[in-house]
């Protein structure tokens, strides 16, 4: 008889860019460690970041805007990555590239204003919640004629750790009690603006009622009957656009050959997303739901153009738009769409005007090796001491990017030289199969002639 072993069906993390990116990295007083949470240096930076994140979780800095200016990996992404895992899963982070925006299906300024809705509305809703100690339903005779009667009302006893109330409600929650299957000595809450039901379990005082259990028995509850719960509505501005703006088709034919086409993007009009502000800042106003705003980080932002600039200038006044973060690896350079304006980072001066500009230094030498060595752990690579300070020198001649990406191929490098670790023979052999971006232009630049 063959025995085999079932392997774990588990799927193993990627490494991304960004995976050993914890947070930002800083002490109880709000200092930058030179090297924590995945991070090495750039500490006045993070210091920055960190200030933002207070602002955003004080709700004090919705409708503004941040740029983090710096050469290309200086960390830049990493930082805005940080910001979102300092912010928790409940913020929501919607990245996005400059790039983006440029699709031929919908506006440029569609494609932005749809990410800057993308923010979650938590509601505050009051309820009825308790253990059922009466289901009374009242009959009475039907209006409409016959011998079946209806039901006028019924008659629901809840009781908690605190006190006991009855209530007098409609038919069509009693029919929603039936479908919830609900009995005595179930725990429930019914929701007072819908009248929805939900059957949360059994109440733990019934555990010993059988042998065998199959329901799940929950503790009575404790408080008032009637009382505030404070439910979290997973939805965005975005979600409820697309939900307005869908039509409902007709039953005429062009209205079934429009359902049976496949569905294209549509553009939502400015003047149903102001009707839905109306109605989102009314529950807000009433106490019964919270805005809670995004974070829209815009990756390579010079790639955006004048249009997207003065769009953004008039998004960011809304009331209720997301933290907006740009970053750009650009000096001087042509605002795209503005007549060969030039403008430093290709923003236009208006917009620069809004934004809180952070700047990020080049890496020293041993930060470079202290980046690599944390990455190398990361990826599970072992590599030795003179090996690293090789590639670190690598990385200040050419670039950080171009040192972190030599690293897994110089481990295959070393898998079949037969090395357990990356010794400095195995970077060599790595460094002369693949080129970084320098020795590229300079190969070109020497043999123009045998190009395109």
């Amino acid at each position: 008889m063959k025995i085999s072993h079932v392997e774990n069906t588990v799927k193993e993390q990627r490494v991304a860019s960004h995976s050993h990116i914890k947070g930002l990295g800083l002490n109880s007083e709000g200092i930058a460690e030179p090297v924590a949470a995945g991070f090495v240096g750039q500490e006045a930076a993070r210091e920055a970041a960190s200030v933002v994140v207070d602002l955003i979780k004080v709700k004090k800095f919705a409708g503004r805007a941040v740029l983090f200016a710096g050469a290309p990996g200086t960390g830049k992404t990493a930082i805005a990555y940080a910001i979102s895992q300092e912010l928790g899963s409940r913020v929501p982070f919607c990245p996005m590239v400059g790039s983006e925006v440029y699709s031929s299906e919908i506006k440029k300024t569609e494609v932005l204003m749809e990410n800057f809705r993308r923010a979650i509305v938590k509601e505050t809703k009051e309820v009825y919640e308790g253990e059922v100690t009466e289901i009374s339903p009242e009959e009475m005779e039907n209006p409409l004629g016959g011998y079946a009667k209806s039901i006028s009302h019924v008659i629901l006893g809840l009781k908690t750790a605190k006190g006991t109330k009855q209530l007098k409600l409609d038919p069509s929650i009693y029919e929603s009690l039936l479908r919830e299957k609900v009995n005595v000595g179930d725990i429930i809450y019914i929701e007072s603006n819908t009248g929805s039901v939900k059957r949360v379990g059994r109440s733990d005082s019934y555990a010993t009622e059988y042998d065998l259990e199959a329901d799940e028995y929950v503790p009575l509850p404790k408080g008032d009957v009637h009382k505030k719960r404070e439910v979290i509505q997973d939805v965005t501005l975005h979600d409820l656009d697309v939900a307005n703006a869908k039509p409902q088709g007709g039953q005429d034919i062009i209205s079934m050959m429009g359902q049976l086409m496949k569905s294209k993007k549509t553009e939502i009009t400015d003047k149903l997303r102001l009707e839905i502000n109306k109605t989102v800042n009314k529950y807000i106003e009433q106490g019964s739901a919270e805005l809670i705003p995004g974070v829209l980080f815009i990756d390579e932002a010079h790639m955006l153009d004048i249009e997207c600039y003065t769009y953004l200038n008039r998004a960011l006044e809304s009331t209720i738009s997301p933290i907006v973060i740009l970053a750009t690896n650009r000096g001087m350079c042509t605002i795209r769409g503005a007549d060969d304006t030039i403008a430093p980072h290709g923003l236009p001066s208006d917009l620069m005007d809004r934004l809180l500009i952070v700047r990020t230094a080049p890496y020293t030498l041993h930060e470079i090796e202290i980046i690599l060595e944390i990455r190398a752990k990361v990826e599970g690579l072992s590599i030795e001491k003179e090996a690293l300070s090789k590639v670190a020198n690598i990385g200040l001649e050419s670039s950080v990017r171009y040192a972190i990406q030599l690293l897994t191929p110089a481990g295959v490098v070393a898998d079949i030289n037969g090395h357990s670790s990356i010794t400095l023979d195995d970077i060599e052999a790595t460094k002369g199969l693949f080129l970084n971006s320098k020795e590229s232009s300079q190969i070109v630049q020497k043999s123009e002639q045998n190009w395109m």
